[in-house]
C-alpha cells in the first residue's frame, strides 16, 4: 500500500477559497474540482480547476475558462484584508479545466468519461482496456476490443461489469475524435494587496 500524501500546508486556506469560489463557478453551470495552492519562495500559484457536470460530455471552452477567471480575481480582489488569506503575498491565479489526462479516482469522472476507451487498473484481476458504455452508483461497463491480427481492426467483445471496490483507477485513452477534450487554461494576475485592478490579459501555459 502507498504512503498517504501529507496534507498541504496551505489546507485551511484552500478550504476557505474553494468556498469563496464555488458559488461563481456553480452560477456558469460548472463544478469546482479543486483548489491547490503552489508556493515557490515567495511567489505563489492558485489553481483552480473546473469541470462540467458528470452528467454532461465535451469539455469547458476557453472562453468559458476566461470569463471565470476574471469574475475569480475580481471576487478575490474584494476579500483583501478579510481573514480568507494567510498573508498579504501576491498569487497568479490559474482556471483551467481537467482534461482528459485527470486519473479516472471519482465516479464523476468516469461519468464524465462515458463513450470514451478507458484503460481500467482492476484490483486483484487482469487489467482492462475498452470502451465505457455505462456508469451507475456502483459501478462501471466496459466492452472490451478482442484481439485482432496486426492491421485488423478489433471487434468489441462482450461487456464487462466491474464494481467500484474492485477498481483501482483509470484513464481515458486519447483519441482524434476525441480532441474536445484537450485541457484549456487560462492565467490571471492577482495581487491582494496591490490598489490597482488586477491584470485580466489571458496568458499561454
Amino acid at each position: 500500500m502507498s504512503e498517504k500524501a501529507s496534507e498541504s500546508p496551505f489546507a485551511a486556506e484552500e478550504a476557505r477559497l474553494h468556498g469563496l469560489l464555488e458559488p461563481t463557478v456553480t452560477a456558469h453551470g460548472l463544478f469546482l474540482e479543486g483548489v491547490s495552492i503552489k508556493a515557490a519562495g515567495a511567489h505563489r500559484t492558485l489553481h483552480v480547476i473546473v469541470d462540467l457536470p458528470q452528467e454532461q460530455t465535451g469539455g469547458v471552452g476557453l472562453d468559458v475558462i476566461a470569463e471565470i477567471s476574471r469574475e475569480l480575481s475580481d471576487l478575490m480582489d474584494t476579500r483583501k484584508g478579510s481573514g480568507t488569506f494567510s498573508d498579504d503575498r501576491p498569487y497568479d491565479l490559474e482556471v483551467s479545466s481537467p482534461g482528459v489526462t485527470r486519473p479516472l479516482t471519482q465516479p464523476r469522472h468516469w461519468h464524465r468519461a462515458r463513450g470514451r476507451i478507458v484503460k481500467v487498473n482492476v484490483i486483484q484481476g487482469e487489467n482492462l482496456t475498452g470502451r465505457l458504455t455505462q456508469v451507475t452508483d456502483d459501478g462501471v461497463t466496459i466492452v472490451p476490443d478482442r484481439p485482432a491480427a496486426k492491421g485488423v481492426k478489433p471487434k468489441p467483445g462482450e461487456p464487462v461489469t466491474l464494481p467500484f471496490e474492485k477498481i483501482r483507477g483509470g484513464r481515458v485513452e486519447v483519441e482524434f475524435s476525441h480532441i474536445d477534450a484537450v485541457p484549456e487554461t487560462a492565467f490571471e494576475s492577482f495581487e491582494p494587496d496591490a490598489d490597482t485592478e488586477p491584470d485580466t490579459d489571458a496568458e499561454e501555459a
